[in-house]
């Protein structure tokens, strides 16, 4: 195992590029298979390009939102207290990997953007509390928790689903997530990354001549910006710092979310999870100005997804005015039975993702094809649609773009956790393909 992944790491830290450079490596090629697999010349692609560059927009926010959100919800004081609390527990290297893995998956299946937060948090405290464990490891493994997103209850494709309106409609009608999150096959799949993941991380742990340590000291934060200063504060700074404020519109929030549960049942979609996260940020960072500081740090780690999602998106349109992701789930689809649809589903999902990371995005463009394949076979359409979203998730574990934020929070880069990642996709990989095909 050591030797494997000395030989990953080595691999990734020499030859992949940054996430901006390597969408732009994708739109070219995107751009080659489109023009070689597809009817369409090299003008056509461009100007498919082009169309589609703008058309995530409403995505792209929602995407934000959900980050930012969760950023907020776990850089509160109460989060951190609780961080702090839980790292001192692990006392040796391979306690920390596994730990951190758990509290990953565990974020992660409630939110993927609490999730890569408060995994890459919860890495840095456990970096400063434990001796001599990897830190490039301890990153890796709080990013392997994202694997699991699509299964959990922030999973877009399906809360996109169970939504009322989306474009699917007509023909699927609306899918509550009873039959796909809490569904008994996704659950086991679950159950199985959660008792997996934890062990393959330990087992990953370099030798001490291979191990990469960080100086504690380097990752202890300023507190002194959180006291208050003791001088007279105008009328508009009392405002900012006023808890009664802060308390009466989280209790305006508390009381729709009551509203909208009562009525609807345990029913999620995107706009109702960032709502949740939003004013329990608010609550919990106690001042309009304490979450205001929040919120600039947590814009700072959606940068780069607000560049790079119009270039996706680019891609998006690429793929799918030319008709080359339709080509590609077809080429899957065509040899698939009943028994074999999900997993070779799953497994086109997985390969579309490189080129579309975007969870809704990629279910925009897989679920024509997807669906028709399914009513024609007569599979379920629920288990169809989480193969997508678990083909999504699981090379999201090679595909930098997520990962921004985290590594923005631990201050490394890509090729610094890829190898270790590449071992978690080939293990999650094998698990989520015996799901599909047997449950």
């Amino acid at each position: 195992m050591k030797i494997i992944v000395s030989f990953f790491n080595r691999l990734m830290q020499r030859y992949l590029p940054d996430p901006f450079l390597l969408v732009i490596i994708l739109t070219f090629v995107v751009f080659g298979l489109g023009v070689f697999f597809t009817d369409s010349g090299p003008y056509q692609m461009v100007q498919y390009w082009g169309e589609g560059f703008w058309g995530l927009l409403v995505f792209t926010m929602q995407m934000v939102l959900v980050l930012v959100t969760g950023h907020v919800l776990a850089s509160s004081y109460i989060f951190k207290k609780g961080l702090a609390a839980l790292a001192s527990k692990a006392k040796t290297p391979g306690q920390a990997v596994v730990i951190v893995t758990v509290i990953s998956l565990l974020a992660s299946w409630i939110n993927w953007g609490f999730g890569l937060v408060i995994g890459a948090l919860f890495a840095k405290e456990l970096a400063r509390q434990v001796r001599n464990v990897d830190y490039r490891l301890l990153i890796a493994s709080a990013y392997s928790g994202f694997v699991i997103w699509h299964g959990g209850i922030s999973g877009s494709t399906p809360l996109t689903i169970a939504t009322p309106g989306h474009f699917s409609e007509d023909l699927i009608g609306i899918i509550p997530t009873s039959e796909t999150i809490f569904a008994g096959f996704n659950l086991i799949i679950i159950i199985a990354l959660f008792l997996a993941l934890p062990i393959v991380n330990r087992l990953m742990l370099p030798s001490k001549k291979e191990t990469v340590t960080i100086d504690p000291a380097l990752l202890k934060e300023d507190m002194s910006a959180a006291a208050l200063e003791q001088e007279a504060m105008t009328p508009a700074e009392r405002l900012e710092n006023s808890r009664i404020i802060s308390l009466l519109i989280g209790i305006f929030g508390l009381v729709f979310l009551f509203y909208y549960f009562a009525n609807n049942g345990f029913q999620l979609n995107l706009d109702i999870v960032n709502f949740l996260f939003l004013f329990l940020g608010i609550l919990f960072h106690g001042t309009p100005k304490n979450f205001l500081n929040a919120i600039g740090n947590a814009v700072k780690g959606a940068s780069g997804i607000i560049i790079q999602f119009p270039f996706y998106a680019g891609i998006i349109g690429m793929m799918t005015a030319s008709g080359l992701a339709a080509v590609i789930s077809s080429a899957f689809i065509s040899v698939a039975n009943e028994q074999t649809f999900a997993l070779l589903t799953f497994l086109s999902a997985g390969l579309i993702n490189v080129f579309i990371p975007s969870g809704g995005g990629q279910w925009a463009v897989q679920a024509p094809v997807i669906l028709d394949a399914a009513i024609a076979l007569d599979v379920s359409i629920p288990k169809a649609a989480m193969a997508v979203a678990w083909g999504d998730a699981w090379t999201n574990l090679i595909q930098p773009f997520w990962a921004l934020p985290a590594l923005a929070i631990a201050g490394l880069k890509a090729k610094d956790i890829m190898g270790f990642c590449v071992l978690t996709l080939f293990v999650s990989g094998v698990i989520i393909s015996l799901g599909f095909l047997f449950l």
